[in-house]
């Protein structure tokens, strides 16, 4: 994988279990996350990410590559990307996520994605 572009840092703190709901994608091949973002990307590209979870102050640096890409904001759904969450730090940010998000992955309520 190469680094990320210069400027390429993502900084995006999830600080409620609702905007959690709304952005990781469970579906996606250990884990994906959807960023709210009018950046410029291309499908594939290698991003860094800083993030953090609810009810946390702890920084988590995730490592993906896009793999959905969403141009134009659309009722509910804001312009933005998806990632496929990669290496050691997206394993721990995909059990802690799943963690939170017990007994709502499969609810009614919308997300961001598909």
């Amino acid at each position: 994988m190469q680094p990320p572009r210069p400027g390429g840092i993502i900084n995006f703190p999830i600080r409620e279990i609702s905007n959690l709901q709304s952005c990781y994608m469970p579906f996606v091949l250990g884990g994906g996350l959807f960023i709210p973002s009018n950046r410029p990307v291309v499908l594939g590209d290698d991003v860094f990410v800083v993030t953090s979870l609810p009810e946390s102050s702890e920084r988590i640096p995730l490592t993906g590559k896009v793999i959905w890409i969403s141009h134009r904001a659309s009722g509910t759904r804001p312009a933005g990307f998806a990632i496929q969450l990669l290496g050691e730090e997206g394993i721990k940010f995909k059990n802690a996520a799943e963690k939170l998000l017990v007994g709502k992955l499969s609810s009614a309520n919308p997300t961001f994605t598909l």
